[in-house]
């Protein structure tokens, strides 16, 4: 069988699960009046329902389910192979993580212990950066550095995503446009059970966008965000990291390159100014894309394209066929949009409104 079919079985799958469960989701926590509720630092005004997480790991869960038990890819993966289950299971016990912030609100330390405890069990199963590439040297084995820079990694991959959540559609299309080029990158490599989660992801936020995107339903939550950061940031290492050795940092660097360096940016200014790491403020790229005078579905979709742009360099440096030629038409996307960006920023300003449109 081509491996490509459980892979778009799983797409469609995931889509379908989320597109009939996230209503339900959504009228449920409606009723029980689990919502995020708007402050001077949040762009939505209204109430919001934050439990979307819920239908997304649903959507994808059953996806896999579904393909493995048709034994499309076996019952259990080699013992070589044990990373796939260090992925998966991890991303399960961010998912329930992340569900318990949304529902309890966590204190932000022993949330971060937790994380770190999950990232600690995936990396004893096989999710490991063991060697890295460095510019003039070669391949640098880490041996004891392993550990810590995987959970750096990890953790760091989770909370970027979780951070960038911030916009009607952002974090759900960062992580459909990163899933793809995952999936691009592991085919390439046949590395097909990483591909298969990757698909599953594509099909879960592409139907999540249906009620995610501007104006917005419902948002993910952190349950979401932490189920797509660690199963990203996971399969980075599984179905990336291990393979393409010539590149090996430089590529899953860029797949996720958006929310890394907001995140990045953010919390660096964040300590500079002497403030805690997890302080609420408006220092995000997107933040500054509104303050510039984009509506929220522009700046949403710059960002995209920007996503989409790293992408298509990483798909170049993968050794891609048509690598280059995707490289090219994802600088022109992003010239072209930046270019509309610069001639709307220039627009004169008006109050900006949660349901605004292109």
């Amino acid at each position: 069988m081509n491996p490509l079919i459980p892979s778009l079985v799983a797409t469609l799958t995931a889509a379908v699960i989320v597109l009939w469960t996230t209503p339900s989701v959504r009228a449920a926590a409606l009723t029980a009046g689990v919502v995020d509720k708007p402050d001077p630092r949040k762009i939505h005004k209204a109430p919001m329902v934050r439990l979307g997480g819920v239908s997304i790991f649903a959507g994808v869960v059953i996806a896999l389910l579904l393909v493995w038990s048709l034994g499309w890819f076996g019952i259990l993966p080699h013992k070589e192979e044990l990373g796939i289950w260090g992925v998966t299971i991890g991303g399960v016990l961010f998912f329930f993580l992340g569900l318990a912030d949304d529902l309890l609100t966590l204190p932000p330390l022993p949330r971060l212990a937790a994380q770190f405890l999950i990232a600690g069990g995936a990396w004893a199963v096989g999710v490991q950066i063991e060697a890295i590439t460095l510019p003039g040297i070669g391949v640098v084995q880490l041996g004891f550095w392993s550990l810590p820079i995987t959970l750096i990694w990890l953790c760091g991959v989770t909370n970027a995503i979780n951070f960038i959540d911030g916009l009607d559609g952002l974090a759900a299309g960062v992580s459909g446009i990163a899933a793809a080029i995952t999936f691009s990158v592991a085919a390439l490599t046949q590395q097909w059970a990483a591909a298969l989660i990757a698909a599953a992801i594509v099909g879960a936020t592409l139907g999540f966008l249906r009620y995610n995107f501007n104006p917005a339903q419902i948002f993910m939550g952190d349950g979401g965000a932490y189920f797509l950061g660690f199963l990203l940031a996971g399969l980075s290492v599984i179905g990336v990291v291990k393979v393409i050795t010539t590149v090996a940092i430089l590529l899953p660097f860029l797949i996720l390159a958006v929310p890394i360096v907001d995140t990045a940016s953010v919390i660096i200014q964040r300590l500079r100014k002497g403030q805690s790491p997890f302080k609420p403020d408006r220092l995000h790229l997107h933040h500054k894309l509104l303050d510039a005078g984009l509506s929220q579905r522009f700046a949403t979709l710059w960002i995209y394209a920007l996503t989409l742009w790293a992408g298509t360099v990483a798909l170049a440096l993968s050794g891609m066929e048509a690598g280059l030629t995707y490289t090219a038409g994802g600088t022109l996307l992003f010239a072209y949009m930046s270019w509309l960006a610069w001639r709307r920023s220039q627009e004169p300003k008006v109050p900006s409104d949660p349901k605004d449109h292109l």
